[in-house]
């Protein structure tokens, strides 16, 4: 059964805890830091997976150019602003007022084209907008209903168009380490930012996917170095990883 919130899958939970650390998106150091430290990694993959499907050159510093983008459950930015330098025409929506007041002052005062808005990917499907490249990054472990979810995010991909996905493997594993670990030993993440059992298998989101008509061609698995302090692109996908849909 779905459960929606106006019209749809956000958990009006989720969205409360999101909110009280809102303004701290942009800070290296705050509660966001484990994120800011992710960051790369995700940005390499996003860029280079759209260079090789669109024949692109990954070192002009403009990728991306001429395409539109949309960064569902978009925060404050962390991933619109440098997509946007890389020429993507970027869209970042959010059901948290306080991370989209956050994302457009950032933009504003760093002079990135974005365009933010309080919202959801349920909505812009109802408005009949779609993209050349949807995202979904660390936001299916947070929804109410993952299949509806990936059912409105297939539906704003444009023909020939790129899908982004990246959230949590429901293992022991990731138990230990996105949950014990990260939150309560290391405190990387505020308490209570996951729940284990709304984590979501690589099989079951690639089949999720599939039954709304697109077909996942790349599965990678993202894991941290404590030696170096680095995140880096792997086989195992038993904690985080990431899919690609055409």
């Amino acid at each position: 059964m779905t459960t929606e919130t106006q019209g749809t899958t956000i958990d009006p939970a989720e969205v409360a805890r999101f909110e009280k650390i809102a303004r701290t998106w942009w800070d290296a150091k705050g509660p966001m830091k484990t994120l800011h430290k992710f960051n790369p990694v995700r940005l390499a993959y996003i860029r280079d997976q759209v260079a090789d499907h669109w024949n692109r050159n990954t070192r002009d510093g403009n990728t991306l150019a001429g395409l539109s983008l949309v960064d569902v459950g978009c925060g404050g930015g962390l991933l619109c602003e440098p997509l946007a330098r890389l020429g993507a025409t970027v869209t970042g929506i959010d059901p948290a007022p306080t991370n989209v007041e956050v994302a457009k002052l950032h933009a504003a005062e760093s002079g990135v084209p974005v365009t933010y808005r309080q919202a959801t990917i349920e909505q812009l499907v109802a408005e009949g907008q779609s993209f050349d490249i949807v995202l979904a990054m660390e936001v299916v472990e947070h929804v109410a209903d993952v299949d509806a979810f990936v059912r409105a995010c297939t539906a704003a991909v444009k023909p020939g168009g790129l899908l982004f996905m990246a959230t949590l493997n429901r293992t022991m594993k990731a138990f230990a380490l996105a949950i014990v670990g990260a939150e309560y030993i290391l405190g990387w993440l505020p308490k209570g930012t996951h729940q284990w059992d709304k984590f979501v298998t690589p099989k079951e989101l690639s089949d999720a996917i599939a039954r709304r008509g697109l077909e996942v061609f790349d599965e990678k698995g993202v894991v941290y170095n404590p030696l170096s302090d680095k995140w880096s692109i792997s086989r195992d996908r038993d904690v985080n990883y990431m899919v690609v849909a055409k």
